[in-house]
């Protein structure tokens, strides 16, 4: 018998990770997209999967656990807990090599034991991966949504707190809440369109796996916040305070559409190890901008000098 556990990863683990994952998920595209290269399915090539940084970026944000055989790391589970009583698995994964040992299984029980208080795991996987459907059922896991591309599944636990708190398959729409302590309050699964905030406070709010989409954003304060694994496409920022601000493992998606700045002040800004081709500076102040450690302004005037001869 496998004697298999789970520990919480480090910075140091990352790499091994990251190899184990690419092998994982690569193996997943073979078998289920076979010959069809221009075909993508981000639940069997998750964004960042073989990325080191990505991987790195999950260690420190998310509960990151590497499964261990004896020692040695043969897989790991990345799952996002909102509050404490909701938990998502965003990513499990196995070395080939130790497929269908039952290791699947002892990941799941044993994360359902690190959190005994969540009552509700969600997660989605490929509607492709048909073993996977049969593997999340067995688990207890009921589909919560199909569609062409995924399928969607949720897993309800009876935990020992008590539940006097929970307010479930309410109508409670149209409702205006003025001067009220709703803080440490926990919302899973609700229908919050069309809905408004102002003037409230929001501090250390975790919001993940939400649509957002055609929100309104306007005199927020979202200082020390963090923005990963967002989906900013066609979005207007104006009039926004940058000072301090990080973009790390940032491309322009799908429809690579390029981004405009204009009118922005970025003395002192830095881009490096960046794709930049095609990119257009048009009446500005580049004084100190350097391409390379080169100074542009001998950059240009070795170029005006050539030209001359």
């Amino acid at each position: 018998m496998l004697f298999i556990t789970i520990e919480k990863a480090s910075i140091i683990d990352a790499e091994k990770l990251t190899e184990i994952m690419k092998r994982t998920f690569d193996l997943e595209v073979k078998k289920w997209l076979p010959n069809q290269d221009k075909v993508i399915d981000f639940n069997l090539q998750p964004p960042g999967y073989s990325s080191i940084e990505m991987t790195k970026y999950m260690i420190r944000e998310l509960e990151y656990f590497k499964v261990l055989l004896d020692k040695e790391i043969i897989g790991g589970i990345i799952i996002t807990i909102s509050g404490e009583n909701y938990g998502r698995i965003d990513r499990i994964f196995v070395e080939p090599n130790y497929q269908g040992k039952g290791i699947g299984s002892t990941i799941i029980n044993l994360i359902e034991e690190e959190f005994p208080n969540v009552r509700t795991w969600d997660l989605e996987t490929s509607s492709r991966q048909i073993s996977n459907h049969y593997f999340y059922e067995k688990m207890g896991y009921r589909t919560s949504f199909i569609t062409e591309e995924e399928y969607g599944y949720l897993k309800k636990i009876e935990t020992v707190l008590e539940k006097e708190s929970l307010v479930e398959n309410k109508n409670i729409s149209s409702s205006q809440y003025e001067n009220c302590d709703m803080t440490n309050t926990e919302c899973y699964r609700v229908n919050l369109e069309v809905s408004s905030f102002s003037n409230s406070n929001l501090m250390y709010n975790h919001i993940s796996n939400c649509n957002l989409s055609y929100s309104k954003f306007h005199n927020i304060n979202l200082k020390n916040s963090l923005f990963a694994d967002l989906n900013f496409s066609n979005t207007d920022m104006i009039h926004v305070t940058l000072s301090g601000v990080k973009f790390m493992d940032t491309n322009l998606g799908e429809e690579n559409k390029p981004i405009f700045f204009e009118r922005c002040d970025l003395g002192g800004s830095k881009f490096i190890n960046c794709n930049l081709r095609n990119i257009e500076i048009q009446a500005s102040d580049v004084t100190g901008m350097k391409i390379d450690n080169v100074p542009i302004e001998e950059l240009m005037a070795a170029y005006y000098d050539l030209n001359k001869n």
